[in-house]
């Protein structure tokens, strides 16, 4: 990997409601009770697809509210998204991301629809009540890419760094891709928010100690793709 490409990576990786909701905390507020496997949580599954595919500067983030669309936080969400708590039909965030109309689809090209099991995810969300809940499920003792790394990327990256036009070029949609830059020292570099880096996730805060510890341990162990 030449200086150049390393030098862009890390600049580029430098109510509405029907009942009432708790839109007073941040999504990553933290509440350490297991997850429940029949609830969808707004930090776990929810966020991480929003500030990947929806909440990015020239979008609804980092500085940017497209049509005052702000998606960075969970207050934000409820309100511009037009969330109707149990109601996906009466939610506007929902219907742009289900838009047929290719023209009003969100995320909008070049970038990639969001996938079935990301709709799906949102929609059951949005029918469990909309809620700002969270719960943690991290063993930094799982670090394998089929468990832990490929889908960290895919969760919380994967959105800019994807598609015919990925965030400065720089494409994270599979293991050989991810390769390079955790190998290079970049990815640690944004996710660790080290100086001369951009922080990443853009405009939200770092992953959790637990992720970065399975990231770290992961590249210790030689970035295998197991």
């Amino acid at each position: 990997m030449n200086y150049k490409t390393l030098l862009l990576f890390s600049i580029l990786m430098t109510g509405l409601t029907a009942c009432k909701l708790d839109k007073t905390q941040p999504y990553n507020a933290g509440n350490d009770k297991p997850c429940d496997p029949d609830s969808i949580y707004f930090n776990k599954d929810v966020m991480p697809i929003i500030q990947s595919s929806c909440a990015i500067s020239g979008c609804h983030g980092g500085g940017s509210a497209e049509d005052g669309v702000d998606l960075t936080t969970y207050a934000s969400i409820i309100e511009t998204g037009k969330i109707e708590a149990y109601n996906t039909g009466g939610s506007d965030l929902y219907d742009v991301i289900t838009e047929t109309d290719l023209d009003k689809l969100m995320p909008p090209a070049p970038a990639d629809p969001l996938s079935a099991e990301q709709i799906a995810l949102i929609a059951a969300w949005i029918n469990q009540g909309a809620k700002n809940n969270s719960c943690a499920d991290c063993d930094d003792e799982v670090f394998t890419f089929s468990e832990a790394i490929g889908p960290m990327i895919e969760a919380n990256c994967k959105g800019c760094h994807s598609g015919g036009a990925p965030s400065g070029g720089i494409s994270l949609t599979n293991y050989d891709e991810i390769k390079i830059y955790a190998t290079s020292g970049a990815l640690m570099g944004v996710i660790n928010h080290e100086i001369g880096y951009l922080p990443m996730p853009e405009g939200v805060p770092k992953l959790d100690a637990c992720k970065i510890s399975q990231l770290q341990k992961w590249l210790d162990d030689g970035v295998p793709n197991n």
